[in-house]
């Protein structure tokens, strides 16, 4: 049940952490980037978002250990800009942002996350949240299900694993982690089944996304968090699989990379840009942390900061 916190050096050590700056924790999960962001900010805020209340809880203790400088926020973090204005806080000097979900929520086996724990689905960050996997499996249609599983899982037999889904659930609700496993084995090729990995993953990645709404979170705290970057401020994300990075990536490239022109064409000046990428290519984990959190090997860390005012 323990959370090791992925890329944590690198990129605490990437936010350059001021000791009276203001700084937000977009994915508090165990404190263990925000207590390492409160060490060096003795004098500043720092201000927690989770969406997961059993998350804040345990991990207030540790956090007090470091510092007590700190608001935990009980909101997703696409609240980011109206949670900030609550607060009177208009500008930051960095924001931290580790996606995915946390080891507790993985391990912990009555929260339906994983594929390889049979029980109730569910997959919700927060669980207050009215939509869960259940819903989704149970109540979209074949055409919704097999968008969900093309766009978020990239599953490349996504219309084959939605018509068996809505085929068995005919004659009784799909509710288990494992029924839903059973499922998708028996609409996959033995081919697919005979290869590395588990066949699952792709379709429970795109239940998981769909039902915490993380692609269009992300989209939107990305927007809002580069808006609210005080000159020199950071911002730095960590990412699990592909479509996220692919956003992250395209979101910094749009205001910190110039557009090409045609060198033909006279042009009226050199364009202006208000931000500059701290990675050109992402940071990825080293051999000696693939050794303690094998779960480190898909991260992949970016970071950007704003240019000063001229």
């Amino acid at each position: 049940m323990e959370h090791i916190s992925v890329l944590l050096n690198e990129a605490v050590e990437m936010l350059n952490v001021k000791n009276d700056g203001i700084y937000v924790d977009c994915t508090l999960g165990r404190g263990g980037h925000s207590s390492e962001i409160l060490k060096r900010c003795r004098k500043g805020h720092l201000y927690c978002f989770d969406m997961d209340q059993d998350a804040i809880d345990k991990s207030i203790p540790r956090l007090e250990k470091a510092g007590t400088n700190f608001t935990c926020i009980h909101a997703p973090f696409e609240n980011l800009g109206p949670v900030l204005d609550e607060y009177h806080v208009d500008q930051v000097d960095g924001i931290l942002m580790d996606l995915g979900v946390s080891s507790p929520q993985f391990d912990d086996g009555q929260r339906g996350f994983s594929y390889r724990e049979d029980s109730r689905l569910d997959m919700r960050m927060d669980q207050q949240s009215p939509l869960s996997a259940y819903e989704v499996i149970n109540t979209y249609s074949l055409e919704e299900l097999t968008e969900v599983f093309k766009t978020y899982g990239e599953e490349p037999f996504a219309y084959r694993i939605a018509k068996e889904i809505v085929k068995r659930r005919e004659n009784a609700p799909i509710e288990t982690t494992f029924q839903l496993v059973d499922a998708v084995k028996a609409a996959l090729p033995n081919a697919v089944l005979k290869k590395k990995g588990h066949p699952a993953k792709r379709v429970f990645q795109a239940v998981r996304i769909e039902v915490n709404h993380e692609l269009s979170q992300l989209q939107t705290v990305l927007i809002e968090g580069l808006k609210r970057l005080k000159p020199q401020g950071r911002m730095v994300v960590i990412t699990f699989h592909s479509l996220e990075d692919r956003i992250v990536k395209n979101a910094f490239r749009s205001v910190a990379v110039a557009k090409k022109v045609d060198k033909r064409i006279p042009q009226l000046g050199v364009e202006k840009l208000e931000y500059h990428l701290l990675t050109r290519k992402p940071v990825t984990a080293s051999d000696e942390e693939l050794k303690n959190n094998p779960r480190a090997r898909s991260a992949k860390l970016r970071g950007i900061e704003r240019n000063e005012n001229e």
